[in-house]
């Protein structure tokens, strides 16, 4: 937080939660604000503040890379967060990449995989090579 300040980088955090708790899709849950997560819960997805601001930020994006669920989406019941941005990204005039094996099984059961402009398993790999790190899998091409 303190390096993206220092880079004049706008940082964006949840502004509220879906907390649960257990680990359970089945466990007691509840929204909070997203510095009031409750003694013994834990969070298991982003709240619907959340989702509204993000989806105004990313509604003046051009390309947007996502890395990462936004919250336990294999449970129905903390997939909210992340179908909803999937839903909003699908319908953006947007470069959209989506970078990873969660993110590509969560596109997925989001139903709209085919409107994304890339999708690929390897999450880590594609922020090394954002980094600029030289992947040994494109290093060795360019020897050819």
């Amino acid at each position: 937080m303190k390096k993206a300040e220092e880079k004049n980088v706008k940082l964006l955090l949840p502004v509220d939660i879906h907390e649960s708790k257990e680990y359970s899709e089945n466990s007691e849950s509840k929204y909070v604000k997203a510095d009031e997560i409750d003694e013994g819960y834990e969070g298991m997805d982003i709240g619907p503040e959340t989702i509204n601001l993000y989806a105004e930020i990313l509604k003046t994006a051009k390309t947007i890379m996502w890395n990462g669920p936004l919250g336990v989406f294999e449970f129905n019941k903390f997939a909210n967060g992340t179908n909803e941005i999937a839903r909003i990204l699908a319908k953006l005039d947007a470069t959209v990449i989506i970078g990873g094996g969660d993110s590509a099984a969560a596109i997925e059961k989001a139903g709209v995989a085919d409107k994304m402009s890339h999708i690929s398993t390897g999450g880590g790999a594609s922020l090394e090579y954002l980094e600029g790190r030289l992947l040994p899998g494109i290093e060795c091409l360019q020897d050819k």
